[in-house]
């Protein structure tokens, strides 16, 4: 589904491209031309584009709809509710613009264009024919040679030799031919009309050009074959004003004819244009508004199902403020509770568990104590009938207590490890060291086994005791080495996870043994739970408690015939938390949980 923030994208998108072309195609439309193909490029691709899109909604859309997906019956009944609000507010509009736009049409058919135009040009005419004639008038009536003749030349004041003109001149300039090129030799008047060279050599009216001409008509008087005169008639900026004004409503009319003419085109390019681009960005954020609003309903409702399957660790994340985020928050808080509560069922159940360690415990201890007890009875017996053939028994029943009692010792070591109280220790351990020391030892045992550590980092620091850790991957070390029968490959390799805000180390180890079958995954980390003859069945419950214990988390994936991974996620220490939230953001898979 494209996104709302795309959508707007495309609208700035469309905007630019309307600032930047709509004149052209406003003034190619009104001057009867069609749009050229840049034009049609220009303002048909995002409204084929955004069908495309809608195109894609609606089908995936309806798709969800037909497969019953959750959440899709309630975003059809949402959409079909915009789209009903949509049409109730674009009728009124849309009958009113019709009616705006029939009603102006009509208002220019009933303009007579072309007679405006024909008065307008023909009182202009007439005027600038007036004009003239009154200048041809004072030509006749009026002798310029003396004005301008008398020396000295230019230096009356600007007023004074304005009064010596006739009315309506504003200037008079004369002009000698000097070795073959015309320079002036006198001008009285207004300086606004000086010129530098003669605009006609021959006598007569010169065209008139804009903006030098503006406000006077010339009229040029060859004097002889080296002298000529120039005379400037002052037309008065009302007559140029007047003139603009009647041409720029000329220039209106003439468009009124064309717009009248192309208003069906233009119509059809305005609503494909602009109009339909709107509709269907509209139509698109309905779609995704609706998606929007059903997604955190959607996501309660699979929420609540795996808090139904028991998985109590699933937190929906949210940044709304409204009533869903309200919603949403609640349940991750119930959820929470439910986590607490089913913690406390799970204590209540551990604490079962340790009375039937207890229990086994006490079978355990007992069955080493009988053959240490029948080897005491049997050499105290021999001691007491036949003292002197003592040696011939007292080697195999010392060494059964021995071996009996070394049990016992391993029995209860283990024991105390699980069961008394573990403090997390404030140590800070380098990960690869005691990694190095356990492959190191077991790499000349065990000859046929590859260690593999390449993806060991080389600057892994634990919030962990080093002994404690040694400890863990000990264990976890002789399992795989026993899983895979002495034979294989064990793959140990780290990577950092975000969880909460907090940074963990996400230490796994790998054995290509036998795997597991799923009663025995069940039982795992059960104690005296194991599938060695020699097993105590304490070895994974110390390590899940030291895990536990230290805030980390212990779990496996297991496959018969494939192998068996362990994972461990232990915090790392505050200074390389601070490091990798800093630098190596990019390396490090951030977890929702």
């Amino acid at each position: 589904m494209i996104k709302v923030r795309v959508l707007i994208l495309i609208y700035s998108l469309l905007c630019i491209l309307t600032f930047l072309f709509s004149r052209d195609f406003f003034k190619g439309t009104l001057a009867g031309n069609v749009p050229d193909q840049l034009q049609l490029i220009v303002f048909f691709v995002i409204p084929i584009v955004l069908l495309i899109v809608l195109g894609i909604s609606i089908v995936q859309l309806t798709s969800d709809f037909i497969s019953h997906r959750p959440g899709s019956r309630f975003n059809v009944r949402l959409l079909a509710y915009f789209i009903v609000i949509v049409f109730f507010a674009v009728t009124p509009i849309t009958i009113m613009t019709s009616s705006a736009l029939n009603e102006i049409v009509r208002f220019w058919y009933s303009i007579d264009a072309p007679a405006a135009n024909k008065a307008a040009n023909s009182f202009m005419a007439e005027n600038y024919s007036m004009h003239l004639e009154r200048f041809e008038n004072i030509i006749r009536q009026n002798d310029f040679s003396s004005a301008v003749m008398q020396p000295p030349y230019n230096t009356l004041p600007a007023a004074q030799s304005s009064a010596r003109l006739p009315q309506h001149i504003s200037s008079v300039q004369t002009f000698r031919l000097r070795d073959g090129s015309w320079a002036e030799t006198s001008f009285i008047g207004d300086e606004e009309f000086k010129l530098e060279h003669p605009p006609s050599l021959e006598t007569g009216y010169p065209n008139r050009t804009l903006p030098e001409d503006y406000g006077t008509i010339r009229y040029v008087q060859r004097i002889n074959i080296a002298n000529l005169r120039v005379i400037n008639y002052d037309l008065g900026a009302d007559f140029e004003q007047g003139k603009a004004a009647l041409e720029n409503q000329i220039a209106r009319f003439e468009t009124v004819n064309e717009l009248r003419r192309n208003m069906r085109p233009l119509l059809i390019y305005y609503y494909a244009v602009f109009f339909l681009p709107t509709l269907l960005m509209t139509a698109i954020i309905a779609i995704s508004f609706t998606r929007r609003i059903t997604h955190p309903i959607v996501e309660l409702t699979k929420a609540t199902q795996r808090v139904a399957e028991g998985d109590f660790s699933i937190q929906i994340l949210t940044r709304r403020n409204d009533e869903l985020g309200i919603l949403i928050r609640s349940f991750n808080s119930m959820v929470r509770d439910l986590e607490k509560s089913r913690v406390a069922i799970v204590r209540n159940e551990k604490i079962s568990i340790w009375q039937s360690m207890a229990q086994q415990l006490a079978h355990e201890i007992k069955n080493p104590l009988t053959p240490i007890k029948l080897s005491a009875e049997r050499v105290l017996r021999r001691w007491r009938n036949d003292p002197e053939n003592l040696g011939e028994i007292i080697e195999n029943s010392m060494m059964a207590i021995i071996q009996e009692t070394e049990g016992l010792s391993t029995l209860l070591n283990e024991f105390r490890t699980l069961s008394k109280p573990m403090e997390p220790s404030n140590s800070i351990t380098l990960f690869r060291e005691p990694v190095e020391e356990i492959i190191g030892t077991y790499a000349s045992l065990y000859p046929h086994i590859k260690f593999d550590i390449e993806n060991v980092e080389a600057d892994i620091y634990l919030k962990i005791d080093k002994n404690r850790l040694f400890q863990i991957l000990t264990n976890l070390m002789i399992n795989a080495i026993d899983a895979m029968n002495e034979d294989g490959i064990i793959e140990v390799r780290t990577d950092l996870v975000k969880k909460r805000e907090i940074w963990y180390c996400r230490i796994s180890i790998k054995d290509s043994g036998a795997g597991m079958n799923t009663k025995e995954s069940r039982l795992i980390f059960t104690p005296y739970f194991t599938t060695k003859k020699s097993g105590t069945g304490l070895g994974l419950p110390i390590v899940e408690r030291i895990v536990n214990d230290h805030g980390g988390t212990i779990w496996f994936d297991s496959a018969e015939g494939l192998g068996t991974i362990f994972y461990i996620d232990l915090p790392l220490s505050d200074h390389r938390s601070e490091f990798f939230s800093a630098n190596t953001e990019e390396k490090i898979t951030e977890e929702k949980a």
